[in-house]
């Protein structure tokens, strides 16, 4: 175990906690700190990360964990799916585990993380809001649709797997600025 895996690990166990007691804001945090462990990795030079998907879908628990956490403080509807989701996602990551093989992310995507952050913004912002099977099943299909292309690009085309986050960014900022 390098020092990298141990720092990046370290801001990723930390950058979880926050959802516990600010759903939203904390679930969001959690989310970017996820991302930012690309940038580290590229910044920082402490031994590298020998598997970083491995890597990754181990710390990912964490914060998984965090969120089932709060979700198990839900009722009805909103309680059963998260940990319907949570559950399906684990199941992936467990088979991932075993075979090493990413396509099976395409197969059991990370929706969890996504109806977590759905539902906790409807608290914040919709305290009142009641769900019908209609806009249920909207949702769901389009967290699964936006889950799915999200697992794609990355396990399925695997889109940046030839460059650095650096590298990413920069395309991003050349195709924002027209250049």
């Amino acid at each position: 175990m390098t020092l990298e895996v141990v720092a990046i690990g370290f801001i990723r166990i930390v950058g979880s906690l926050p959802v516990l007691r600010w759903p939203l804001a904390g679930g969001i945090l959690a989310v970017l700190v996820d991302l930012s462990d690309l940038l580290l990795r590229d910044v920082v030079d402490l031994g590298g990360i020998p598997d970083y998907q491995a890597f990754d879908k181990w710390v990912d628990q964490v914060y998984l964990g965090a969120f089932l956490v709060v979700a198990l403080r839900w009722t009805g509807i909103e309680r059963a799916i998260a940990v319907a989701l949570y559950a399906f996602r684990l199941i992936g990551f467990t088979a991932f585990e075993i075979s090493g093989e990413r396509a099976l992310l395409l197969l059991f995507p990370n929706v969890f993380e996504l109806w977590f952050l759905l539902v906790a913004g409807l608290h914040r912002w919709r305290s009142r809001f009641a769900w019908r099977p209609a806009t249920l099943a909207l949702a769901l299909v389009v967290l699964v649709a936006a889950k799915e292309l999200h697992e794609w690009a990355l396990h399925g085309a695997r889109l940046f797997d030839g460059m650095s986050s650096l590298e990413a960014l920069e395309r991003v900022r050349r195709w924002l600025g027209g250049g």
